[in-house]
């Protein structure tokens, strides 16, 4: 059940990869692939953790790892400011059914739905180009 929504163009809106890994190496190795690629992690957010930390049963595992080239970030602030709101990028590692996953909601056709600017554009296929990198080198 992969890549369910899709965008008008019919270009899927995620990107989510299985991995072979257990839950916390996947982490490990998403980390140091975002660093690798020039990236910084701004935040992890342990959901699986938060929840269960809030009595509710969650049993999947699931970190959200905020990721953010400071460089592309200012390109897409200096064409239109209100998307900051679609900053920094996200990269999730998480379980469902008893195996591991990386995926991402895609830059490019997420900056298509809210601006149709070339610059932006491109500044986005660069930027999904790296994510995608991190995630094969993660999986």
């Amino acid at each position: 059940m992969l890549d369910l929504i899709r965008t008008n163009k019919g270009i899927s809106m995620f990107h989510i990869v299985p991995s072979k890994k257990p839950f916390d190496q996947a982490s490990t190795d998403l980390q140091a692939a975002v660093l690798r690629h020039g990236f910084g992690v701004l935040h992890v957010h342990d959901l699986g953790a938060t929840l269960r930390g809030k009595g509710i049963a969650f049993e999947e595992e699931c970190k959200v790892f905020e990721v953010c080239n400071p460089a592309q970030a200012a390109k897409v602030m200096a064409v239109d400011m209100r998307l900051n709101m679609a900053l920094p990028c996200r990269i999730s590692v998480y379980t469902e059914a008893g195996s591991t996953r990386i995926g991402l909601i895609r830059p490019v056709p997420m900056l298509a739905t809210l601006s149709q600017d070339a610059t932006l554009l491109l500044v986005a296929e660069e930027v999904e180009k790296k994510l995608l990198e991190m995630v094969e080198e993660a999986k």
